[in-house]
C-alpha cells in the first residue's frame, strides 16, 4: 500500500459509491482528504465513518454542486486559503439525468454542467495548488458510455436534440478529451510535476442511475445482480490517484488498471481544441491556453 502520508488529495462525489470508496482508501494510505460534496448531512456522515476507518482526523468537507460554477469558484477560493498545494484531484462526481431536459442556474444543460464544465473549472482554479504539488495528479472518471457519444459541437447543450444517455456518453467522452488535451498542454508547456489520466470503472452496482428515473433507473435496478461491487469500481480510481508505477504516465484512458485505445470518430486534435476552447469560454476562464 502507498503511503500517502504528507499528501493533500481531493475527491468529488465523494459520499457514495465509488467516490466514497476512492476518499476512504485514500484516506487509510494516510491522505489528508477533502470531500467535496453537495449534501452537508451526507458529507459529515461519510467525514465521520472515514475517519474511524482511516484512523486519523485528517477528513475534512468542501461544499460545492459542480453544475453551479458560482459554488465552484467559492470552493476552490476555499480550499486556496486551507492548502497550499494539493497532490490528487479526483474528478470522480458525474450524473445521468432524466428524461427531460434540465438547466443550470448559469444556462447549461445539466449533464454538460456537472459531468463537464464543474469539472474542467475546478481543474482551472485548482492549477496552482497543484503546480505546487512535487508530483501532482488529476484523475478524471470517465466510462466506456463514451462509445455511445454522439456529439455535436453546434448543438454542445442539445436544445435541439436532448436525450439524457446520449449527453451522459457525450460528458465521459468530453472527460477523456479534456484529459488528453490537458496532458498535451502540460507537455507543450514543459509542466512535467502534474499528470493526468481518465478512468473507466466498470459496470458498478451503486445508486448512479437513480437521479435518472424512468426506465433507466428501472434498467439499472435490473441490473444490479450483473454489475461489479463499487470496491471493484474504485480500484482503477486508486491506481492512478496512488501507484507509483503510473507517476509518470499522463493522457491516457485506463479500465482494470491497464491503458485502453480510445476509438471514437470525434475524438480528434481539432476536436479536443474546440472542445477545450468552448469549455473556457462557458465557465469564464483561461486554463493553459
Amino acid at each position: 500500500m502507498p503511503d500517502l502520508q504528507n499528501q493533500v488529495v481531493l475527491v468529488t462525489g465523494a459520499t457514495s459509491g465509488i467516490g466514497k470508496v476512492t476518499a476512504t482508501e485514500l484516506a487509510k494510505m494516510g491522505a489528508h482528504v477533502v470531500l467535496l460534496a453537495r449534501n452537508a448531512e451526507k458529507a459529515e456522515a461519510t467525514q465521520r465513518e472515514i475517519r474511524a476507518t482511516a484512523g486519523h482526523d485528517r477528513v475534512e468537507i468542501l461544499l460545492a454542486d459542480l453544475a453551479d460554477l458560482s459554488q465552484v469558484r467559492r470552493a476552490a477560493a476555499e480550499f486556496a486559503t486551507r492548502h497550499a498545494r494539493l497532490d490528487v484531484l479526483v474528478n470522480n462526481a458525474g450524473l445521468i439525468f432524466g428524461s427531460e431536459r434540465q438547466m443550470s442556474v448559469d444556462g447549461n444543460e445539466m449533464g454538460v454542467a456537472t459531468n463537464h464544465l464543474g469539472p474542467f473549472l475546478l481543474t482551472a482554479l485548482l492549477f496552482e495548488q497543484l503546480r505546487a504539488s512535487p508530483a501532482a495528479r488529476i484523475v478524471n472518471l470517465a466510462s466506456a458510455a463514451y462509445l455511445f457519444a454522439r456529439p455535436r459541437l453546434a448543438d454542445f447543450q442539445s436544445k435541439r436534440d436532448y436525450s439524457a444517455m446520449r449527453v451522459y456518453g457525450n460528458t465521459k467522452l468530453y472527460n477523456i478529451m479534456f484529459t488528453q488535451e490537458l496532458a498535451r498542454r502540460l507537455r507543450a508547456q514543459g509542466i512535467a510535476n502534474v499528470t493526468t489520466n481518465a478512468v473507466h470503472p466498470g459496470a458498478v452496482a451503486s445508486n448512479f442511475g437513480a437521479s435518472a428515473g424512468g426506465w433507466l433507473s428501472k434498467l439499472t435496478q435490473l441490473a444490479r445482480p450483473f454489475l461489479i461491487s463499487v470496491e471493484k469500481g474504485a480500484e482503477t480510481s486508486i491506481f492512478l490517484a496512488s501507484a507509483p508505477e503510473v507517476a509518470s504516465t499522463s493522457g491516457g484512458y485506463f479500465a482494470k488498471k491497464k491503458p485502453e485505445p480510445v476509438q471514437h470518430d470525434f475524438n480528434t486534435l481539432p476536436h479536443a481544441r474546440e472542445l477545450w476552447e468552448m469549455s473556457e469560454q462557458l465557465t469564464a476562464t483561461r486554463f493553459l491556453s
